[in-house]
């Protein structure tokens, strides 16, 4: 890990922020070229009703726009959570060069903790991938976004819980 690779993961933990003001699991990417971001992005399934609007997804497709290839053979994306198995299809097929993520993901990691498809061999592409950026960070805007979840869901009940209560005094 380097200074610029703290930059860059601090530009997507910004990206992630804007996407936890959305309501939306707080994940955030940056894709860089020639020490330059070339596009940022952040989740947005929720607001899209859309499974594929995942930041990195998202990211690729405005870095593809602004150099006007699909091929990213010399950037760097940045990421706050391991890509999924889609994300990490992406990734390949646009030839990211480099992949730096924060926290792992033990549920759907596929850039090194359930399997390593962006330095998988048997593909034509592989990404170097770089682990651990601000992985505390990037950890915590995750864990803290599910605790809220959790959080107003007790409520909810709670609050469910307390009217049902009134419905059955007054019968």
């Amino acid at each position: 890990m380097n200074e610029q690779d703290e930059y860059f993961m601090k530009e997507a933990i910004k990206e992630a922020q804007k996407a936890q003001d959305l309501n939306e699991v707080p994940i955030g990417a940056v894709i860089v070229y020639d020490g330059k971001i070339i596009s940022r992005a952040h989740n947005l399934r929720e607001s899209e009703q859309n499974a594929v609007a995942h930041a990195e997804l998202l990211a690729i497709d405005k870095a593809c726009r602004e150099i006007g290839s699909w091929r990213l053979e010399d950037t760097t994306l940045y990421v706050t959570l391991e890509p999924c198995p889609m994300c990490s299809g992406a990734i390949i097929l646009s030839r990211v060069k480099r992949v730096v993520y924060g926290a792992s993901d033990p549920k759907g990691g596929c850039a090194g903790t359930l399997m390593n498809l962006l330095e998988d061999q048997r593909f034509n592409h592989q990404s170097e991938v770089v682990t651990g950026v601000l992985e505390a960070e990037c950890g915590a805007l995750l864990s803290n976004f599910f605790k809220k979840i959790r959080e107003r869901k007790r409520q909810e009940k709670k609050l469910r819980q307390a009217n049902s209560d009134l419905t059955e005094i007054d019968s």
